[in-house]
């Protein structure tokens, strides 16, 4: 269950937990169908991340619960994320595993900083034909 208390701090969040500072891409590696389609939603999380696109990370990459409770805690979307895009510069995620039960999806994410690993585990919700994600579990 999503709790709006927590989706309040979701975009923010999930870039400062899951994106610690470490350079590198996000493999699908063997993963197939909607698993790999969870993955790649993580990779466009990364890239778009990675060059500061917040109208990408909002439109494209986050759900439409994230914004509707970051609009209900007195800021748009994009407005969360100015802050914390600065602070990124490079990052690494790994997709550890990925499951799908209907229309939500968990997956395990590894990301590495200063020798320092952190495994995170990335919400989703499909809209439409789309994976988005929701926040951390």
């Amino acid at each position: 269950m999503i709790r709006p208390r927590h989706i309040a701090a979701a975009a923010p969040a999930l870039l400062a937990a899951v994106f610690a500072g470490c350079g590198g891409a996000v493999s699908t590696g063997n993963l197939k169908g909607e698993s790999r389609a969870v993955a790649q939603r993580i990779a466009d999380f990364q890239t778009d991340a990675t060059g500061g696109e917040a109208k990408k990370l909002c439109e494209n990459d986050f759900a439409r619960v994230v914004d509707k409770h970051l609009l209900a805690a007195g800021a748009s979307c994009t407005q969360a994320l100015k802050n914390q895009l600065g602070a990124i510069d490079n990052y690494e995620l790994t997709v550890e595993a990925v499951s799908v039960t209907g229309k939500t999806a968990t997956a395990r994410v590894k990301s590495t900083w200063s020798g320092k690993t952190k495994v995170t585990t990335m919400r989703l919700v499909k809209e439409g034909a789309a994976w988005k994600i929701t926040g951390l579990a």
